[in-house]
């Protein structure tokens, strides 16, 4: 049985918060299982904790700023998901919409043979039946023998032909009837481009980065000096992070073949634009999108609409290796506290990048927080993203901006 975390005292001061979260950051660094990271902490709207540390480029010694950008992996997800629901909120698509309307092209099948109906709401929630090339067993596995993008190699495809491969596959359950995180948001990418007959990039900007000045967010690297090199970490071994080959695979955990990475990607503006992996952007503008939505969507999007996404659509599926935890529209949402063993709020949003990042809503709280990383995988499910969460909770949000920088 876990144990029950209770609810924390208020917090002491900014200082306190100041104190865990650098203890958080410096032991991350001193044991060599991040290269570098910036951390933000958001309380009520006020920014309540600032830190860019380590290195943006350990070989070249370039310092993190809290300007840096990162390639986001699936980060992307909850952006391609606030323009799919912008849309919604617009009236110009439809949660319940099946994809035989925007996308007739895209016609996958169930293992035995019959045609399926996939919804928006099914791609949002990824309960469509799809998959991910990382998680099958070798490259003899079909969404492999299909030539399937993951949305992080430089595939040399476009995503129609991306699409056309993933609909060769078939399905791996009935839509709706299970939860399997998968390449969904690459087909809501698609999706969008059929309502706005614009390519994914310029829909998301008309929708969402340029309502929002988000002026970092984009499919390639708008200002590449910016961008942080990529690092494995190999905390296993003994070693430090080493850095990312330009073309590498890593697994996430043992069974899977594990992701395609090309960093150069990050560089590339005609590569497709993947919708659950493609992106680049900073932590202050995603963290922007987050205090959007912890807002209730403010001009963009009816609180309606962002109280759907936060609902836990998949009500007792157990997401794997996820305790605790539904999904929403784009992103986890916290429904047991106690399973999950988690001092957040019921309801507290939480995902990830495979590039090494962590971030989480708990609106009950006031809190927003970003998490990124440029080391794999302990920004993104190491030790680091639990520490971050604890170090947080230990403490009381105060008014004054808490800057750091090493």
């Amino acid at each position: 049985m876990p144990t029950r975390i209770p609810v924390l005292s208020p917090f002491e001061s900014s200082a306190a918060l100041q104190k865990r979260l650098d203890a958080a950051l410096d032991s991350a660094l001193h044991e060599q299982r991040l290269v570098g990271a910036v951390v933000l902490v958001a309380q009520d709207g006020k920014l309540v904790y600032r830190r860019a540390t380590g290195f943006a480029d350990r070989e070249a010694m370039r310092p993190m700023h809290d300007d840096a950008l990162f390639r986001l992996a699936s980060v992307s997800k909850p952006i391609v998901s606030v323009a799919a629901m912008t849309l919604v909120g617009q009236g110009r698509l439809a949660l319940d919409d099946t994809l035989d309307r925007w996308l007739p092209e895209f016609r996958p099948c169930l293992a035995d043979g019959k045609a399926a109906q996939i919804t928006v709401r099914q791609l949002l929630s990824h309960t469509a039946g799809l998959g991910y090339r990382f998680f099958e067993a070798d490259e003899n596995s079909p969404y492999a023998l299909a030539g399937v993008s993951d949305g992080m190699d430089e595939s040399g495809i476009t995503l129609a032909e991306n699409l056309r491969r993933i609909a060769s596959v078939p399905l791996q359950y009935q839509p709706g009837k299970a939860w399997g995180y998968s390449l969904a948001t690459d087909i809501l990418g698609a999706v969008i481009e059929s309502v706005c007959q614009l390519p994914l990039g310029a829909a998301v900007q008309s929708l969402v980065t340029a309502p929002l000045a988000l002026r970092d967010t984009a499919f390639f690297a708008v200002e590449p000096a910016r961008l942080s090199s990529a690092y494995v970490n190999d905390v296993s071994h003994g070693m430090p992070p080493r850095r990312m080959h330009e073309t590498d695979t890593v697994s996430p955990f043992d069974g899977a073949v594990g992701i395609r990475y090309q960093p150069a990607r990050a560089l590339q503006a005609h590569a497709f634009p993947s919708g659950g992996a493609g992106m680049i952007g900073s932590a202050g503008d995603f963290l922007q999108l987050l205090e959007l939505l912890r807002e209730g969507g403010r001009d963009l999007l009816p609180r309606s609409l962002v109280d759907e996404m936060a609902k836990n659509h998949t009500g007792d599926l157990e997401l794997p290796n996820a305790p605790g935890f539904g999904f929403g529209l784009g992103f986890s949402v916290l429904r047991d506290p106690l399973a999950a063993n988690s001092p957040e709020s019921i309801g507290t949003w939480r995902w990830g990048g495979a590039y090494g990042h962590s971030w989480f809503v708990d609106r009950t709280r006031g809190l927003s927080v970003v998490a990124f990383t440029n080391t794999l995988y302990e920004g993104m499910s190491g030790r680091f993203v639990t520490d971050v969460r604890d170090a947080v909770y230990g403490c009381q949000p105060a008014v004054q901006i808490t800057e750091r920088s090493a």
